[in-house]
C-alpha cells in the first residue's frame, strides 16, 4: 500500500474511507502496509504529515499558544545561567535567548565571568550566518586546536539533525578560513593532530550499518578528504570507528565501537593502531598523566581476583602496559549504592556515585598512594553534578565545577577550586510559581515484586482526583533523575498539578545490574515499573487513572507506546515523543542497529520471541479502551527515524482511534533547535494532556 499524494486525504483521518487494516500484526510482523511513510521526504509522507500535523494544531487551538510564549519567556531569560567551559585559560559559552534564537558563541576571562557582568568577546552569531547563508544552521560544537585556540572545526547542523557539516574557523579572524578544512554533511568529527593536519572519523568515507563512520583518516591540509589515506576500519556490522590524540603523551588512541557497551582499543601514532589495550571490550577506561582508571561492567577475573561490576579500578600506565595487573580497588558497588561515572582533573581522579538516589563524590589521588575523600560543601539531596572546568585534562588545574538543583529549586552553579570551599558562581531564577508544592519520594511494587522508587512533587493533601504528569526513561542506563522541572513546573506545576519522575529498570539509578534488570528480555519489565506508579498513585488515593497524563520520548516513547497496548486502563492520555515503536525493523533504520545490545535482534527468532512483547506497533489492535493519544517527532530527526512515529499513528488511525499526530520540519532528536521551538513542542503537548483528562486549570 503506498498512496499517491492526492490520494492521502481521501485515505481518512480514522481509516473510515477504507476497510479497518490490522497490520502489521504479531502473526505477521513483516506485511507492513505503511513502509511508504519511512520515506522521510517522499512526496506521499510529506503530504500525509502536513495534513496531519495541521489537523492537530486545528484541534489544539487556542490551546497552547499562550503557554508557548509563557515557556518560551522563561528559556530566554537573560539571567538564566550561561554554562562555561575553559579552554586556554579563557571562559566559552554558547547562549540563547529572545534575540538570538540560534546562538551566540563567546569567551570571556574568569574574573569577568565572577563579576556578575561579563564582557563577553563575540566569536560567532550564527543567526546572523544562517541569514547570510540561507541555512538552517545550528550550532552543535567547536573542537578548537589546543593549546592556541587559533583555529577551531566548527560543527554546523541542518535543523537539528545528527549529521554535520564541518568547517575551519579562524578565531581571531572571527570567520571561516578561506580554503581550510570543510566535509560536507554527514555523521562523525574530527580530532587536530597539528595545524596542518586532522584525524577525520565521517560517514561520507564509509557508514557502518548503525549510519555511523567507518573509517579513521589522516586529512591533510589542502587535501581531498577522500582520497585521504585510512590509519583504522571497522567492519559495517560494527557501531562506529573513531580516534583522538593524546596531546600529553603524543601517542592517537583508535576505538573499534563494537556495540553500544563493547569496543576495543589500541594505542598507536599518525600512523596507524599499534597495540591493543589488554582489556574486555566492556571495560571503561580513562587515561591521564601517567594513571589509568577503569571500571567494569560484568565480572572481570584478572590476577586471581574477581571483580564485581561497577568496580572502579586503579594502576600506573606505564605499569600496565607492562603487564602489572595489580590493581587498586577504589569503588565497589552496593544494591542501591551505584556509580555514575569517573574522571580525570589534574591527576587526581572523580568518582560520583548515587547512595540510595543521593549524591556523593569521591576524590582519589594516585601520587597519593590512592588516597581518597569526600568532596564536602556540597548538598546531601537533590541532584548534584560535578564535571571538570577545562576541556583538555592536560590544561587543568583541578578545577571542578558542581550544578545542584532540586524539583523546585533552580539550579545554582558552583566552582570547586582546590583547598578552597565551593564557591556559588551562578544561581538560576525561579521559572514557575509552585504555592504549597511539596517534593515526596515513594516506592512501587513491580510486576515481579521488585521495588521502583519515584519522586511526586505537588501539593499537599490529595483527594483521589489530582491532575497526575508523569514521566519515565527505562533505557541504556541513563538515570532519570529530579531536576529542576522548568518545563514541567510551568505548564503544570504552577497550576496546581501533580509532577511524577518515575526511576525505572533499564536505566542507570542502581548501576548495571539495575540497567541489565530491564534491558533485552527484561526490557518489558521497564514498561511494568512505569505502570505499577500508576497503580500506585491511584492506591496511595493520590488520583484516578482518567487523571494521569504521561509523556516519554526516545527510548521513553517506546515506554509509551507500550502503556497505550499494554496498560491502557491505567492512563487518562499519553504523549509519545520522537519514539522508537516498531521492534521488527528498528535496526533498518539510521542509528537502529546501534541499539540491538539493548534491545535484541529481532532477526534471530529466539530473540523476537520476546521482542515482540514490546513491540506495540504489532501489538495496537482495535476495540481496547485506548487512552487519548498524541504522537510527535521532528523530520529532520536522524537518529530515530521518523517513521516509527508516522506508522504508529496511520495504524492506530487506521484501527478507528482518534490519535493525533505532529511532526516540525526541524528539531532533530529533541523537541526543536530553539527556543521558541522547544516551547511550542512542550506546549502543544501539554496543552492536549490537560484537555485529554478534562483538566483546563
Amino acid at each position: 500500500m503506498r498512496p499517491g499524494a492526492a490520494g492521502v486525504a481521501a485515505w481518512g483521518w480514522l481509516g473510515q474511507t477504507a476497510a479497518m487494516d490490522l497490520r502489521p500484526t504479531l502473526a505477521a510482523p513483516d506485511d507492513d502496509p505503511y513502509l511508504w511513510l519511512e520515506d522521510v521526504d517522499g512526496e506521499a509522507a510529506l503530504a500525509w504529515t502536513a495534513a496531519q500535523t495541521a489537523r492537530t494544531a486545528d484541534r489544539l487551538r487556542g490551546t497552547w499558544e499562550a503557554d508557548a510564549a509563557a515557556l518560551q519567556a522563561v528559556m530566554d531569560r537573560p539571567d538564566n545561567i550561561a554554562y562555561p567551559t575553559r579552554r586556554g585559560g579563557l571562559l566559552y559559552n554558547f547562549w540563547k535567548d529572545a534575540g538570538h534564537k540560534r546562538g551566540l558563541w563567546r569567551r570571556t576571562t574568569m574574573e569577568s565571568y565572577r563579576s556578575g557582568e561579563p564582557a563577553w568577546d563575540l566569536l560567532l552569531d550564527v543567526d546572523a550566518l544562517a541569514a547570510l547563508e540561507g541555512e538552517d544552521w545550528v550550532f552543535r560544537g567547536a573542537a578548537p586546536l589546543p593549546p592556541e585556540n587559533r583555529r577551531a572545526m566548527l560543527r554546523l547542523s541542518r535543523g537539528g539533525s545528527d549529521a554535520v557539516v564541518l568547517r575551519e574557523f579562524d578565531m581571531e579572524a572571527r570567520a571561516f578560513v578561506p580554503g581550510g578544512f570543510a566535509l560536507p554533511e554527514a555523521k562523525g568529527g574530527v580530532d587536530w593532530l597539528d595545524e596542518d593536519t586532522l584525524l577525520l572519523m565521517s560517514a561520507l568515507g564509509g557508514a557502518t550499518d548503525s549510519s555511523y563512520a567507518r573509517t579513521v583518516r589522516l586529512w591533510h591540509r589542502g587535501t581531498d578528504p577522500a582520497d585521504a589515506p585510512v590509519l583504522f576500519e571497522v567492519t559495517p556490522d560494527k557501531m562506529s570507528a573513531w580516534a583522538g590524540y593524546d596531546r600529553e603523551r603524543d601517542e592517537v588512541f583508535f576505538v573499534a565501537q563494537l556495540g553500544f557497551y563493547d569496543s576495543e582499543i589500541w594505542v598507536g601514532d599518525r600512523s596507524g593502531p599499534k597495540d591493543r589495550v589488554d582489556l574486555p571490550t566492556d571495560v571503561a577506561v580513562l587515561w591521564d598523566r601517567g594513571w589509568l582508571a577503569m571500571r567494569t561492567r560484568t565480572p572481570w577475573t584478572v590476577g586471581g581476583t574477581t571483580h564485581a561490576p561497577d568496580t572502579v579500578l586503579g594502576i600506573g600506565l606505564d605499569a600496565f602496559r607492562g603487564g602489572d595487573r595489580a590493581f587498586r580497588t577504589l569503588f565497589v558497588p552496593e544494591r542501591r549504592r551505584a556509580l555514575q561515572g569517573f574522571n580525570w582533573v589534574q591527576g587526581r581522579l572523580l568518582v560520583s556515585v548515587l547512595d540510595e538516589l543521593r549524591p556523593v563524590h569521591l576524590v582519589f589521588d594516585p601520587a597519593q598512594d590512592w588516597a581518597g575523600s569526600t568532596l564536602a560543601g556540597l548538598p546531601a539531596i537533590g541532584v548534584v553534578t560535578v564535571w571538570p572546568l577545562d576541556a583538555e585534562h592536560d590544561e587543568s588545574d583541578g578545577t571542578m565545577l558542581a550544578l545542584t538543583q532540586t524539583p523546585l529549586e533552580p539550579p545554582s552553579l558552583m566552582l570547586l577550586e582546590q583547598a578552597a570551599a565551593p564557591a556559588l558562581l551562578r544561581r538560576g531564577p525561579q521559572a514557575f510559581e509552585a504555592h504549597g508544592a511539596v517534593l515526596t519520594q515513594h516506592e512501587a511494587v513491580s510486576s515481579d515484586g521488585e521495588r521502583i522508587p519515584y519522586v511526586q512533587v505537588g501539593p499537599k493533601g490529595l483527594t483521589g482526583e489530582a491532575p497526575v504528569y508523569m514521566t519515565g526513561y527505562g533505557g541504556f542506563a541513563a538515570p532519570m533523575l529530579p531536576n529542576y522541572a522548568m518545563r514541567a513546573g510551568k505548564l503544570w506545576l504552577e497550576r496546581g498539578g501533580t509532577h511524577v519522575v518515575a526511576s525505572l529498570r533499564g536505566g542507570g539509578e542502581f548501576g548495571t545490574w539495575w540497567h541489565d534488570a530491564g534491558r533485552l528480555r527484561n526490557k518489558r519489565l521497564s514498561h511494568d515499573d512505569f505502570a505499577a506508579v500508576a497503580e500506585d498513585l491511584v492506591r496511595r488515593g493520590v488520583t484516578r487513572p482518567g487523571r494521569i497524563a504521561a509523556e516519554g520520548g526516545s527510548n521513553g516513547g517506546l515506554l509509551i507506546a507500550n502503556m497505550l497496548t499494554r496498560y491502557p486502563e491505567r492512563f487518562g492520555a499519553l504523549f509519545c515523543t520522537i519514539p522508537l515503536i516498531d521492534m521488527r525493523r528498528f535496526h533498518r533504520l539510521l542509528a537502529g542497529a546501534s541499539w540491538m545490545a539493548e534491545y535484541g535482534d529481532p532477526d534471530k527468532p529466539e530473540d523476537w520471541a520476546w521482542m515482540q512483547e514490546f513491540s506495540a506497533y504489532h501489538a495496537a489492535v482495535p476495540g481496547r479502551p485506548y487512552p487519548p493519544t498524541l504522537i510527535a517527532t521532528t523530520r529532520r530527526d536522524d537518529r530515530v527515524h521518523p517513521g516509527h512515529a508516522r506508522k504508529m499513528a496511520a495504524k492506530l488511525q487506521s484501527l478507528g482511534y482518534d490519535t493525533l499526530y505532529h511532526e516540525p520540519a526541524a528539531g532533530g532528536h529533541g523537541y526543536g533547535t530553539d527556543n521558541a521551538e522547544i516551547a511550542a513542542f512542550s506546549a502543544l503537548g501539554m496543552a492536549f494532556l490537560r484537555r485529554s483528562i478534562g483538566w483546563e486549570a
